[in-house]
């Protein structure tokens, strides 16, 4: 009689089913939560834009809101230049959100792309919207989040290719965030 040494074809194809079994139950869990919390991520970001806006805005109250989003920021990754915040870099958000846009120095932050829109009714920017689209639509996140002057942070169900809302009107169509 022979003794056999190691494991037979069989008991390796069972340990190898097992292990897919419990891949195709963990690899969706795990994708799901990382879009969570890429999109606490972007609500959070939000937030700290609209603060960054009111303070623009009461920092220049001859320009009101700021223009674009990388205004709110430093003009480079180092910080604040020496001469210290103006408004065409207020330094007001670091440098990585302030170059979180679509085509930015960073292409976006946590999976989401943001955009941040000064609206002028008679030379001062009265109002603004700030936006947020995932970058890789079911990948990075699903939803798109928004927020106008009165500080509220909405959302709606994102799609594939969306952007960032840069309307009023737009963002006031979104859900409100609870």
């Amino acid at each position: 009689m022979r003794s056999s040494k190691g494991f037979s074809l069989i008991e390796l194809l069972i340990v190898v089913a097992i292990i897919l079994i419990i891949a195709a139950i963990a690899i969706p869990n795990l994708l799901r939560a990382r879009i969570a919390a890429n999109e606490g991520s972007a609500v959070s970001c939000m937030r700290t834009l609209n603060t960054a806006q009111f303070a623009y805005n009461s920092s220049f109250p001859t320009v009101g809101y700021a223009t674009a989003l990388a205004n709110l920021g430093p003009s480079v990754p180092s910080g604040c230049a020496a001469a210290g915040p103006s408004q065409a870099n207020a330094c007001l958000i670091d440098w990585g959100l302030a170059q979180a846009f679509a085509g930015g120095a960073t292409g976006g932050k946590s999976g989401y792309v943001f955009g941040s829109v000064g609206i002028s009714a008679s030379g001062i920017n009265s109002s603004f919207v700030t936006g947020a689209s995932p970058q890789n639509y079911n990948i990075s996140g699903v939803r798109n989040f928004c927020a106008t002057e009165d500080g509220v942070v909405r959302f709606n169900a994102g799609a594939s290719g969306s952007t960032p809302v840069a309307t009023a009107a737009a963002c006031q169509a979104f859900t409100l965030l609870q």
